[in-house]
């Protein structure tokens, strides 16, 4: 039987290789050549070192010799990249030694057990890492949550002011100019119906100008909020107005221009069906138009959604309103669905939210006025200063309701396209204190 050269078994000899009380070194007994007598029945064998004893050890249970290292044996085939090991996290044991793993209660190496990556750093709202949707949704709501006297004072002041500018211009101006029963009169004749139509269109639209001047304010002050609770960093009122006051006059600048491209496009689709209408072209031109504006509303919907994150890149990177509109559109491609569909959701859940509130006041606005509910269902009612107070009330709580989830949400998702396109989280840990990133560097949303 041969050993491994270097290896000796147990109870072998010392290892000088001597039997005491002889001289001369002892041949090995797997030396090449060497012929070792075999034993007779009851005889005594030689020396320990002659021969190897009748009972061996059983296999792979060789050690070394004292100041000898076996050979390190490889490691068993592990199950995948990323996987724990066989038999449980923290249960891979190889040989003893610097870098090896070791399983519970073993000794060097890595004695912690197989947990996954660490959890990210969360100094605020959001954990600082590429976000999910729910986390999203779920960061705005925190953020009113948290700071809410902030956040609702904001929502309330603005919501207020807009609100009573609302119901003044309705009141004394819109009501007595416009004149929009013909919409509602089977006889009305065409000139009629189409200065009813205007009348409606104006008012609306000075309505929509008076309301979007309302939310561009919100927004602006908001979005300090947001990006300042992302960092778990509280700023009060008069901090924000100060931090988005030199940025304002460009936000109602890059609104208005975003509103002359979506309605620019929207008209440039319909204009060629207009023109053949006008040309005589009877039903043909009407289909081209109707075809051309659906086309153009489509356009104008991919622009709006490509240029979405350039609010806050404005107020948050202090850009100009042309640079703003590029870096939205670098975050947003390549990300144009999944940004439009966070965003939509939001609107949906913030106007539903807002309905619930709005929809009770405006009824009981309707009852308390003249001609009641009825009249109100019939579009005949007469809307008054009752009906107009009441129904402010409603608005005022559904713009403190829809104010801070869509600007979060807006915020937050312009917040995680930086983090998965430029590493942001590791600028934003750094200004929230997170030990382990250094210190902040400028420029840091927030900081």
């Amino acid at each position: 039987m041969n050993d491994t050269p270097g290896w000796a078994s147990p109870g072998s000899s010392p290892p000088d290789g001597h039997e005491p009380g002889t001289s001369g070194p002892s041949e090995p007994a797997d030396r090449p050549g060497s012929e070792q007598p075999s034993p007779q029945p009851g005889a005594q064998p030689q020396s320990p070192g002659a021969q190897w004893s009748p009972q061996q050890p059983p296999p792979a249970q060789w050690s070394a010799p004292s100041g000898q290292t076996p050979p390190p044996s490889p490691p068993p085939p592990g199950p995948g990249w990323g996987a724990p090991p066989p038999g449980g996290p923290g249960n891979w044991q190889g040989p003893a030694g610097p870098g090896n793993w070791q399983g519970p209660g073993g000794h060097g190496g890595w004695g912690a057990p197989w947990g996954g990556p660490p959890p990210a750093a969360k100094p605020g709202v959001i954990p600082l890492r590429p976000l999910g949707v729910g986390e999203i949704l779920d960061g705005a709501v925190s953020t009113m949550r948290t700071y809410w006297r902030t956040v609702l004072g904001i929502s309330l002041t603005v919501a207020v002011v807009i609100e009573i500018i609302v119901v003044l211009l309705q009141g004394l101006v819109l009501n007595d100019y416009a004149n929009t029963d013909a919409l509602g009169d089977p006889s009305a004749t065409v000139d009629e119906l189409a200065q009813a139509m205007g009348d409606a269109m104006l008012t609306s639209g000075v309505l929509f100008v008076i309301s979007l001047i309302g939310t561009v304010a919100a927004t602006a002050l908001l979005t300090t909020v947001t990006s300042r609770a992302v960092l778990g960093k509280p700023v009060t009122t008069g901090e924000a107005w100060r931090d988005a006051r030199p940025q304002i006059a460009k936000l109602f600048g890059l609104i208005f221009l975003l509103l002359l491209i979506a309605v620019g496009v929207a008209f440039a689709g319909a204009l060629p069906g207009l023109l053949v209408t006008l040309a005589g072209g009877g039903d043909g031109g009407v289909a081209l138009a109707v075809f051309g504006s659906f086309a153009g509303a489509v356009v104008a919907l991919w622009l709006m959604i490509r240029f979405s994150l350039a609010s806050p890149a404005l107020m948050l990177e202090k850009q100009s309103i042309t640079k703003a509109m590029s870096r939205s559109a670098k975050l947003v491609r390549g990300s144009w669905w999944r940004v439009f569909g966070i965003q939509l959701l939001a609107t949906v859940i913030a106007n539903i939210v807002a309905a619930i509130v709005v929809i009770p006041f405006t009824f009981l606005a309707a009852a308390l006025g003249g001609d009641g509910i009825g009249g109100f269902v019939d579009g005949t009612g007469d809307f008054g200063w009752t009906f107009l107070v009441v129904s402010g009330i409603g608005s005022v709580i559904g713009s403190m309701i829809t104010f801070p989830i869509t600007a979060g949400v807006t915020v937050l998702l312009y917040i995680d396209q930086r983090i998965r396109r430029e590493a942001l989280d590791l600028e934003l840990a750094r200004a929230a204190g997170v030990q382990g990133y250094g210190p902040a560097a400028p420029g840091t949303p927030g900081s």
